[in-house]
């Protein structure tokens, strides 16, 4: 005797509502990295212009860093309309993992541009060159007001991508901060090295925070288990449910960072009828959901079956 139970195509422990609320989630995304793509990309031209005709390294690096960030926010929204769409025969999930491509592809690019701005930025901490520091002054407040704005469309984004991006543009946020004080230092004293030296410090920042999610994503990839989700927790949830002698062969994955999904074999007692199976499935999806998983699949064995094919 052994039945299969699955939870179907969409998330079946949200309730009637639950595929609307994923769906908004979705164009809200959308929307929010659109926004922030094109206040990016105005403000990149702007950056490159006057970065040239300061003269100013942290000016001309950040700018690089938010041609990168305007490239990789493009990406995203490409990637974040695709991830939802609905399965096919080839992609059997659907285009939610797409949205951690391009949590991927913003770390990449990321990390790529911030190793060029270390390259330009070091030779004039030897040699300084001079820079308008008014003309950084104007240019930092213009970009503070810029990513502020954009911040402000992508806060309080679950999913990966949005995350990524939103701490991109906190930190150009930051970085534009240190850029307005530094210049209005350079104007006071007359010191030129701090444009390098804001440079460094901001990239080595940007650094620091972005490794973090590139590590994340390519946890998604490799389909390691929730960091918030313990294994022996879901399996001692579900053992726990009446009618259930044991629980193993169980696999945790997440799709996207937010979407969560299991697979377990269900041992029950050898006279259990359908119908009882049916309703302990149900009871099973209930806990599932409890313990925070978003999409289960259970198959149904008789106690005391040896199961050849199980991994754990």
């Amino acid at each position: 005797m052994r039945h299969s139970g699955d939870g179907g195509g969409h998330n079946h422990t949200h309730g009637p509502g639950g595929h609307h609320h994923v769906v908004a989630e979705g164009e809200d995304a959308v929307r929010s990295l659109r926004a922030a793509f094109f206040l990016n990309i105005s403000f990149t031209v702007i950056e490159i212009v006057g970065g040239l005709l300061t003269n100013s390294m942290a000016i001309l690096s950040d700018a690089v860093h938010d041609l990168g960030d305007t490239l990789a926010l493009g990406l995203s929204w490409r990637l974040e309309r695709m991830s939802g769409q609905g399965a096919t025969t080839k992609l059997t999930f659907g285009y939610r993992r797409f949205s951690v491509l391009g949590a991927l592809t913003s770390a990449a690019v990321l990390i790529g541009g911030s190793v060029f701005i270390l390259s330009e930025a070091i030779p004039r901490l030897l040699h300084p060159e001079p820079v308008s520091g008014t003309g950084m002054l104007v240019i930092a407040i213009v970009g503070v007001i810029v990513n502020g704005l954009a911040v402000l469309r992508l806060r309080g984004g679950s999913r990966l991508n949005q995350r990524v991006v939103f701490l991109h543009l906190i930190e150009d946020v930051l970085g534009w901060a240190a850029v307005l004080v530094g210049s209005i230092a350079i104007i006071v004293f007359d010191l030129p090295i701090l444009d390098p030296i804001l440079s460094v410090a901001i990239t080595v920042f940007v650094l620091a925070k972005i490794v973090p999610n590139l590590r994340a994503a390519l946890r998604i990839f490799l389909q390691y288990a929730p960091d918030d989700l313990e294994l022996e927790t879901v399996s001692d949830a579900l053992a726990g449910v009446d009618d259930v002698s044991g629980v193993h062969d169980l696999h945790l994955w997440t799709l996207d960072g937010s979407y969560t999904i299991l697979s377990a074999h269900v041992v029950v007692d050898e006279l259990v009828d359908w119908p009882r199976i049916e309703e302990l499935k149900a009871r099973l999806k209930v806990r599932a959901h409890e313990v925070g998983i978003s999409h289960a699949t259970f198959e149904f064995e008789p106690s005391g079956r040896i199961c050849e094919e199980c991994d754990l």
